[in-house]
């Protein structure tokens, strides 16, 4: 999946007259990307159209319109779109009430490193976490996550044969079993794969999150 470049985005006079519709059309992407892992942990897959439409909201809010702010915002943001061996996701720990988010972020200290995703049976893979910069301490962790799933050549072939994808937690304080993704979704993660990385010799290990601190959604 390529990196955004400046000439995939939209004006900030073009964006302000195009937003309702593109937003619509995000919203719908990301709620076939979406998967609750708990009642509290929500993971969103990401792809070039979500970190796209974050860039064209931070451009908005903060009225960036020169080369060198833009190009900072496309630095920061390409790092989530999968670049073709991995998917690539934002984890939120979600709790309304504050008291509550705060005992639970104690509890789950650790919980980053112990979401996996499988495909078919094959192996677990568990997440990379937050490779920019750390986002927890030893009281306790972050209610953002960036999360990285290195596949091997196995696994995306597996995927785009439909077989079966779970996912699950491994965490005392929330474990959690999905058997199987739902199809829509297990479809949308199969078209985050080139078809010429699902060849022999293709594998690279990639680690993309340097330099990546985006802001919170």
């Amino acid at each position: 999946m390529k990196s955004l470049q400046r000439a995939d985005l939209l004006s900030l006079e073009d964006y302000e007259q195009q937003r309702p519709a593109f937003r619509q059309r995000v919203m719908a992407e990301k709620n076939r990307r979406r998967v609750a892992l708990s009642e509290h942990l929500m993971l969103l897959f990401e792809n070039r159209l979500t970190v796209q439409y974050q860039i064209q909201e931070m451009l908005r809010a903060e009225r960036i319109f020169d080369p060198a702010g833009i190009a900072a915002e496309l630095d920061t943001y390409n790092p989530l779109i999968p670049d073709g061996t991995n998917l690539k996701a934002t984890l939120l720990i979600e709790y309304t009430d504050v008291a509550q988010r705060r005992r639970a972020l104690a509890e789950l200290v650790g919980i980053e490193h112990k979401i996996w995703l499988q495909v078919a049976e094959l192996p677990r893979v568990f997440a990379i976490a937050d490779e920019d910069l750390p986002r927890a301490n030893e009281e306790k962790t972050s209610a953002v996550h960036f999360l990285r799933f290195e596949l091997t050549q196995a696994m995306r072939r597996a995927m785009h044969a439909r077989d079966a994808i779970a996912m699950g937690v491994d965490h005392p304080a929330c474990p959690c079993l999905i058997c199987a993704l739902d199809p829509p979704l297990a479809r949308a993660l199969s078209e985050d794969f080139e078809p010429v990385l699902l060849t022999e010799g293709a594998d690279q290990d990639r680690i993309q999150f340097s330099n990546f601190s985006p802001s919170i959604r």
